[in-house]
């Protein structure tokens, strides 16, 4: 081996150890302590007390945005047990029916998926005040959404944010999931 090959193949190793101990770095960092977080008071006796993020969220499935957890795949896979009410005698209506929002532009259409939102919240937090339960009366637009208003209100505080906008609008026209809408069959997610 000339010299010229174990020079390059020291860098390849080199950069293949860098670039693992940047992930392992990026991923302890995912998640801020609470004391330097900005929103906990660092001179607070709960800072002690209080699970740290990265202990309570690593173990949960990761996201690339928002608070970088996947919430629904966590619930689907048994991560996390989430109250399912608040108020004793609350009936939870899990729907799984999904809405099709085509009013979108050049945009792909939005598929509303009731199963993730109901397995949170009761549907009486979004309709009739949000939205109403009939198709197509309510105005939905993007810049209501960026303004907090409507899916707003959510997508971008608690629920992954709304730069991730293919999660959304993920429904092309004219494709085979767009055609098949409404007709009973069984889409792929």
């Amino acid at each position: 081996m000339d010299m010229w090959t174990a020079m390059a193949r020291r860098g390849a190793i080199g950069l293949l150890l860098t670039c693992a101990l940047v992930a392992v770095g990026v991923a302890a960092a995912r998640w801020l302590p609470l004391a330097n977080d900005g929103v906990h008071d660092p001179t607070s006796p709960a800072i002690g007390v209080l699970q740290e993020p990265a202990e309570a969220l690593s173990a949960l499935p990761p996201d690339s945005a928002g608070n970088q957890v996947r919430w629904v795949q966590a619930l689907d896979q048994g991560y996390i047990t989430p109250r399912s009410q608040i108020l004793a005698g609350t009936q939870v209506n899990l729907r799984a029916t999904d809405v099709l929002l085509k009013n979108t532009g050049e945009m792909p259409m939005v598929r509303f998926p009731h199963r993730q939102h109901t397995a949170w919240l009761d549907c009486t937090n979004c309709h009739d005040k949000l939205f109403e339960r009939k198709a197509g009366a309510t105005k939905i637009n993007m810049f209501l959404i960026l303004q907090g208003e409507k899916c707003g209100l959510c997508h971008g505080a608690v629920a992954f944010p709304l730069t991730e906008c293919e999660r959304c609008h993920s429904v092309p026209r004219g494709s085979e999931a767009a055609l098949a809408f409404g007709k009973g069959l069984v889409l792929e997610r």
